[in-house]
C-alpha cells in the first residue's frame, strides 16, 4: 500500500544526490528536525488526556506567558540539537540569549533558530498550531564557539527553512532553496510521508488573513489596503477576498500558501510616534519569508523584502506581510502612498 510513497527521509537524500558537494550534515539535521516534530506532535494529538495543557506558570523573553506545551516543544528542539555535532549554536523565541552547544560540539557547521510552538495560546481549545526554523551555515570559525553572531543574519543567508503544522494531521514544509515541500505524518507507520510535491502558491488569491480587531491601530495605508483587498477601493474589476483569520500564524500562512492569499500583520500604532510590530524577524518572519519566495509569492515589512533585513538584536520584531506577491507588493504601494 506505502511502497510508492516517499518518506522525507528519501526525499531529502534524493535532493542531496543533486549537490555532490553536499556532506550529509544539512540532510540529518533536517531528520533530527523531523524527529523532534513527530514528538510534539504525539504530546499534542494526546494534551487533552494527559498534564500537559494549561499554563506553565512563567514568562518567556517575550512577556508572554508560557504555556506547558510551549516549554516542551523548545526543551524537545534543544534537547534534539545540542549534542549532534551539527549545530553550533541556537536561537528559540522562549529564550533571551542563544543556546551555545557544548564545547565538543564546536565543529558544528549550522546555526538552528526557532519558535518552538507558535499560536500556542489556543492549544487549550484544540486550535492548529505549529513550529517554524531556520537553518544558516555558522559564521564564526569552526572549532570556536558559536556566538550571537551566528544567528544575527539576514533571511537571504538562509540554507534551509520550514514548518511545522500541528492540527487535523501533522505537516512538515520545508525549503532548501530547491523547491517546496510537504509531508504529512502517517501516524501508523510514524513516517512524514510526501503529500505536497514543489508547493506554489496559487495565482488566485482566495483569502486575507489579519486580525480586524486591530484596525483602530492601523495607519491608513493599511487601513485603504484592506479596504482594496476587500474590493472597496482601488481594484477593477474589484477584488474580493474572503477573510480568514487562525490566529496562529504557521496556520494562516500554511492555508495561504495551498489556497492562495496573503497574511499581514501590520505595526500597531497605539501612540502615534511608536509603532509596535509584532513579528519576530529570525525565528518567525525570515524562515516563512524564505518558504514563500521559493513558492512564487513574498515577505514584506511593508517598505522592504523581509529577506535582506539584517537583524540588530536576537528578538528583533517586524511588520510582516507574506504570501501572494502581487498583494503584497500592493502593500508596499498603499504604504509608500498613504502611509
Amino acid at each position: 500500500m506505502h511502497s510508492n510513497l516517499i518518506t522525507i527521509e528519501r526525499h531529502i537524500l534524493d535532493q542531496e544526490r543533486e549537490h555532490p558537494e553536499a556532506t550529509g550534515v544539512l540532510t540529518n539535521l533536517l531528520y533530527d528536525i523531523a524527529l523532534a516534530a513527530k514528538l510534539i506532535a504525539q504530546q499534542i494529538h494526546r494534551a487533552g488526556l494527559s498534564d500537559i495543557l494549561g499554563k506553565a506558570g512563567q514568562i518567556n523573553v517575550q512577556g508572554e506567558e508560557q504555556m506547558n506545551l510551549d516549554v516542551f516543544a523548545n526543551e524537545t528542539f534543544i534537547r534534539m540539537n545540542s549534542y549532534t555535532g551539527r549545530v553550533a549554536v541556537m536561537a528559540t523565541e522562549e529564550l533571551a540569549q542563544p543556546v551555545v552547544c557544548s564545547p565538543a560540539m564546536r565543529n558544528g557547521k549550522y546555526v538552528l533558530i526557532f519558535d518552538p510552538l507558535d499560536g500556542s495560546s489556543n492549544i487549550d481549545v484544540n486550535v492548529s498550531v505549529g513550529t517554524i526554523f531556520g537553518i544558516y551555515q555558522r559564521k564564526t570559525p569552526l572549532g570556536s564557539e558559536g556566538t550571537l553572531e551566528d544567528c544575527l543574519q539576514p533571511g537571504r543567508e538562509l540554507v534551509a527553512s520550514g514548518y511545522i503544522v500541528y492540527g487535523s494531521s501533522t505537516v512538515m514544509v520545508y525549503s532548501t532553496g530547491n523547491g517546496v515541500h510537504g509531508f504529512t505524518l502517517e501516524p501508523t507507520l510514524g513516517e512524514f510521508l510526501l503529500s505536497h510535491p514543489y508547493i506554489r502558491i496559487p495565482e488566485a488569491p482566495k483569502y486575507y488573513s489579519t486580525n480586524l480587531s486591530y484596525e483602530r491601530f492601523w495607519s491608513t495605508g493599511v487601513l485603504r489596503y484592506t479596504r482594496y483587498l476587500q474590493g472597496l477601493e482601488g481594484a477593477l474589476p474589484p477584488l474580493s477576498l474572503s477573510t480568514r483569520y487562525v490566529g496562529s500564524l504557521v496556520a494562516d500562512f500554511h492555508r495561504n500558501m495551498l489556497k492562495g492569499g496573503v497574511f499581514y500583520y501590520p505595526a500597531l500604532y497605539r501612540e502615534p510616534q511608536r509603532p509596535q510590530p509584532k513579528m519576530r524577524l529570525l525565528c518567525e518572519a525570515a524562515p516563512l519569508a524564505f518558504i514563500a519566495r521559493h513558492a512564487g509569492g513574498y515577505a514584506s515589512d511593508g517598505t522592504q523584502d523581509i529577506l535582506n533585513i539584517v537583524p540588530t538584536e536576537l528578538h528583533q520584531r517586524v511588520p510582516l506581510f507574506i504570501g501572494d506577491r502581487k498583494l503584497v507588493e500592493k502593500a508596499e504601494e498603499y504604504i509608500r502612498r498613504y502611509g
